[in-house]
């Protein structure tokens, strides 16, 4: 049982990296990708209420424990209905998003001295109280704010009304960059980095960078991947 997790701030090129990294897996076995949060399931109506707006027009508006709950809400829906047989089975799992999630984007509403806490509060309460399986392997999509905001302006057309409270936070991304960074170095999450010069690599260099931090996992035996 193996389970993969791409992260990364928004604009970051996670599903064009996930998308790619999956079909690299397909041609080892069987793999099934997941992507957090669900929004074709009713689980994440929470998670869209919060994101839109309507518990508070900042992040900062609803505590990192209340939002950190609507998201893990929808995973434990997501897993019990959907991949929990899958994994068990010992197909190997590729997230677009995860529990790491939570840390990156909730750790910055807590002041510095609070962050060890609310990462310990944050695992027992997903992978050991609501049994959600804990990943093999984090790959965090190291694209600075300002190089991301280009490439979302670019995904909206200019339309800054599209955004969510997550997006057009600007000051709230640049903390949530260096949470990401302190999560990255105390929970072993491997970093690749997307930008050079203040302008994004190119998707082929950072493909073949996640390819081969995935390959060093299974030459380790961190990765169980191919036929269960």
């Amino acid at each position: 049982m193996s389970l993969i997790v791409v992260e990364g701030l928004d604009g970051s090129g996670k599903a064009t990296q996930t998308a790619r990294l999956l079909a690299m897996l397909e041609k080892q076995g069987p793999v099934r990708r997941v992507s957090f949060p669900d929004y074709e399931s009713p689980s994440s109506s929470l998670v869209k209420m919060y994101l839109g707006g309507e518990f508070g027009t900042r992040p900062e508006d609803v505590s990192a424990y209340a939002a950190s709950s609507f998201y893990a809400v929808d995973r434990y829906a997501s897993f019990r209905k959907n991949w929990q047989q899958d994994y068990e089975a010992g197909q190997l799992i590729l997230a677009d998003r995860y529990v790491t999630s939570n840390i990156v984007y909730q750790l910055t509403k807590l002041p510095r001295e609070e962050w060890a806490e609310y990462v310990r509060w944050e695992e027992d309460f997903e992978y050991h109280k609501l049994g959600l399986p804990r990943p093999d392997l984090v790959l965090f999509l190291d694209m600075p704010v300002e190089v991301s905001q280009k490439l979302l302006s670019g995904r909206y057309h200019g339309d800054e009304g599209k955004k969510d409270i997550h997006e057009r936070d600007l000051a709230f991304l640049k903390s949530c960059r260096e949470t990401a960074l302190y999560a990255a170095e105390h929970l072993g999450w491997k970093v690749i980095p997307c930008s050079r010069d203040g302008e994004p690599r190119s998707l082929a260099e950072i493909e073949a960078d996640v390819a081969a931090a995935v390959k060093e996992a299974q030459n380790a035996g961190i990765l169980q991947t191919g036929n269960p």
